[in-house]
């Protein structure tokens, strides 16, 4: 969370795992590279390097995924583009939390009046209850 430029709080990606992405993008268009001569392997190893690629891309583009201020709400919706809602059209804010087999996953649900904005803590750098309390804080 950041205070400056009259956002009262905003969550981005952390820079470790933008780092990390390329990184994995990276060994993965080596891996291409290295398997020129199995058009399989060339093929599997080049999707997984532009989908790592495109999510670094996203990550370095738009890396504030939400914004806060005592006007509304800024999130990213789709690819890169960021929506500013007003506080009269957020309907809910709250966690999502399920357990399966071996995985507990938490998500922030932000609900607006047309429609419904996930961010996991990997999104938001932060814990999502954390987030969702400072939400509630800043909400006029």
């Amino acid at each position: 969370m950041e205070g400056d430029t009259g956002v009262a709080a905003r969550w981005r990606v952390p820079t470790k795992q933008i780092v990390a992405k390329c990184a994995a993008a990276a060994v993965a268009a080596a891996l291409a590279v290295a398997n020129a001569g199995d058009a399989e392997r060339l093929l599997l190893a080049g999707v997984a390097a532009a989908g790592l690629a495109a999510l670094a891309l996203r990550d370095l583009i738009a890396p504030v995924r939400v914004a806060a201020d005592p006007g509304g709400l800024t999130v990213l919706t789709g690819y890169a583009s960021r929506r500013h809602v007003p506080w009269s059209r957020v309907t809910a804010i709250r966690v999502d939390e399920r357990r399966r087999l071996l995985l507990h996953t938490r998500l922030l649900e932000i609900e607006t009046t047309d429609d419904l904005h996930l961010f996991s803590a990997f999104d938001l750098g932060a814990d999502v209850h954390d987030v969702a309390e400072a939400l509630y804080r800043i909400r006029p």
